[in-house]
């Protein structure tokens, strides 16, 4: 292994993570900080709460998109062969730093977001069938209950038990991450459960109640 090359690997993993799109956008095309507005949170679904769903859907597709090129990068730099469990620890490990990158990232002052859209990147590239059916776990938890973080402590709970039972891995170290995962989501939607305790948590999809 080239170690220059898994060097580079790590820190463009760590600059992309970091890259604060839900930031930028928010003051280049609407001059607000959106960590100030709505749930305070720098990600695709405050963008929606905030600014409407034709600036967050994009926010979410580049989150998403940043976190599988983050993933993808050991294979494009050929760190390891094709397949192999080598190839997909070092993928986890760059998926990871690009995960820690939107969550603090430096380009925008350590506040992120919270790493949902950008680990739903990271899995499509490590396990594409398994995190599609995640994604369909998603969005029929968010149908029904209206709110974004029940859908996404289920969807991140739901990844490891998949794993274990429907799906396989020639890595130990994807199995140990994806639990990990799951613990993170949960640990990073505290707020989330509080105000979902208290009856404040807001809802992001509402039914209009019968006249």
């Amino acid at each position: 292994m080239n170690i220059i090359y898994f060097i580079i690997a790590f820190l463009l993993a760590y600059l992309l993570g970091s890259i604060p799109t839900a930031v930028w956008v928010g003051k280049i095309f609407h001059g607000i900080d959106v960590r100030e507005h709505g749930s305070g949170n720098a990600g695709a679904t405050n963008v929606v709460r905030v600014l409407g769903w034709k600036t967050g859907i994009p926010v979410m597709i580049i989150d998403i998109a940043k976190g599988w090129l983050a993933a993808y990068l050991p294979v494009l730099l050929n760190l390891a062969d094709a397949g192999s469990a080598q190839l997909i620890n070092i993928q986890i490990l760059t998926g990871l730093t690009s995960i820690i990158g939107h969550v603090y990232p430096i380009l925008a002052g350590f506040r992120g977001g919270k790493g949902v859209a950008c680990t739903v990147g990271v899995l499509v590239a490590l396990h594409p069938f398994l995190t599609l059916s995640c994604i369909s776990i998603f969005l029929v938890v968010l149908l029904i209950t209206g709110y974004v973080s029940v859908a996404s402590m289920t969807m991140g709970i739901a990844f490891p038990i998949l794993l274990f039972t429907l799906f396989s891995t020639p890595s130990i170290y994807f199995k140990i991450f994806s639990v990990f995962i799951a613990i993170a989501i949960i640990l990073t939607h505290r707020k989330n459960i509080k105000r979902l305790l208290r009856g404040e948590e807001s809802k992001f999809i509402k039914r209009k109640q019968k006249s």
